[in-house]
């Protein structure tokens, strides 16, 4: 009742830029389960690829279907969290959001579609990259809106609550989804005068639909902020802090890079983890999709208490509850504690995003919550790219080693939250009343 009682009191601004990245967000979390199907089905043709060897002596590495599907899926986290800082920063030197989402959508959308007429690999890898640029346009603009939206610092955390909520819904679903429309597949149009189609490019279809309809939503019923109109001269991001080693945005920005790291570890050992627990498939579905739940189910009640008792204390219990929680998963051998180890560290997590991103909202200066805010979405995605393939790597050295380095990774971000980043909900008010005194 909470998560439904803050929505409905949230912003009607912030619920329809939310609802567009929900849509566009199932659409796109669709390829996650596509393209590895598509790329091991026959419709791509990797022959010439396979067997190969990339590199230099040691450095060389045999070319394999698992590889190729790696380098697709990781090649979008990549581009999108590095370019992030450029195109937020963009944003607010133009002083602009609108457009930059728009443009984005665009690309999703249409790659999306796109694939339907790919035939071999490249051409997946150009589609993927092009993607990894729409995100990028996307979501430091989007972060920016909702930032600009909260008319005080009082609802900067409810305002991230929501948006995260529906974002991460699309999110969530989008795979279960997709997975049932490839599986449904051949669809027979014939009686719409169209020709029968594949599951696969049915899958394309739904998600360049998706992005379409999140352009729709975005372009009739979203306006930029009237602070975005103010564009800034200074768009550096700032690493060090003024009385500190570090300035407090770019801290979290590392810890969340560390944060994305730990969910992410889970994502590429799904044989390791069913043999270990003795378990099938399904399990592994289900405990990969509680950390999601976990977040759905807590992000708005959290951002909104973090606009009451403010962004710290919810910081140091998040990155406290994560370095366990990523530990235990190399231990536990039993499927329900799995998941409900997987539960606990997305209530970590949920503890984290929220108030991360308002406090990041509470110190951007007028016209910069772009590149402000890209800071920490750019670390999320880059933790989240960097994750699948650190634990594919680590796992070799024995089950456990991944979650160690993450739960270690968990300790290191709590050191530097806990020596870097003060409280900001309510600083600015304690300046003026100093300032007047």
């Amino acid at each position: 009742m909470g998560t439904l009682s803050g929505i409905a009191d949230t912003d009607r601004r912030v619920i329809v830029l939310a609802l567009a990245r929900m849509v566009g967000a199932a659409g796109n979390s669709f390829l996650i389960v596509v393209l590895p199907l598509y790329i091991a089905s026959d419709l791509i043709d990797v022959s010439a690829l396979l067997g190969t060897e990339v590199g230099v002596g040691a450095a060389s590495v045999t070319v394999t279907e698992p590889l190729l599907i790696g380098v697709v899926l990781s090649l979008f986290g990549f581009l999108n969290s590095l370019s992030q800082p450029v195109t937020g920063r963009l944003s607010d030197r133009i002083g602009v959001r609108r457009p930059f989402v728009l443009t984005g959508i665009l690309l999703l959308g249409t790659a999306s579609g796109l694939y339907t007429v790919a035939d071999v690999y490249w051409q997946l890898v150009v589609l993927r990259a092009i993607q990894g640029f729409g995100a990028a346009l996307i979501i430091p603009a989007t972060v920016a809106l909702v930032n600009e939206y909260a008319s005080a610092d009082a609802d900067r955390g409810g305002n991230f609550g929501v948006y995260n909520t529906f974002r991460l819904i699309g999110f969530g679903f989008g795979p279960v989804l997709a997975g049932a429309v490839v599986e449904a597949g051949p669809y027979d149009l014939s009686p719409v005068g169209l020709p029968v189609i594949d599951g696969f490019d049915a899958a394309f279809a739904a998600a360049c639909g998706g992005a379409y309809l999140s352009f729709a939503l975005v372009f009739l019923l979203v306006r930029d902020a009237a602070e975005s109109s103010e564009a800034s001269d200074d768009l550096s991001i700032r690493v060090r802090g003024e009385d500190r080693l570090l300035d407090p945005v770019f801290a979290l920005g590392l810890a969340t890079v560390a944060m994305g790291m730990c969910i992410a570890l889970y994502a590429t050992l799904q044989n390791q983890v069913n043999v270990r627990l003795d378990q099938a498939p399904v399990w592994f579905g289900l405990q990969f999709a509680a950390v999601t739940i976990a977040n759905v189910l807590l992000q708005v009640p959290v951002g909104q208490a973090s606009d009451r008792i403010g962004r710290r204390p919810f910081l140091l219990a998040g990155f406290v509850l994560l370095a366990p929680t990523t530990l235990l998963q190399g231990i536990v051998t039993d499927p329900i504690l799995m998941t409900l180890v997987r539960l606990a560290q997305g209530v970590a997590v949920a503890f984290v995003f929220a108030p991360s991103l308002a406090l990041a909202g509470d110190l951007a200066r007028e016209g910069e919550s772009g590149t402000t805010l890209s800071v920490l979405t750019m670390g999320f995605g880059f933790g989240v790219a960097l994750g699948p393939l650190a634990s594919g790597w680590l796992v070799g050295f024995g089950f456990v080693v991944p979650f160690a380095v993450g739960a270690g990774l968990a300790v290191v971000a709590l050191a530097a939250v806990v020596t870097q980043v003060e409280e900001t909900l309510g600083a600015s008010d304690d300046a003026g009343a100093v300032a007047a005194d």
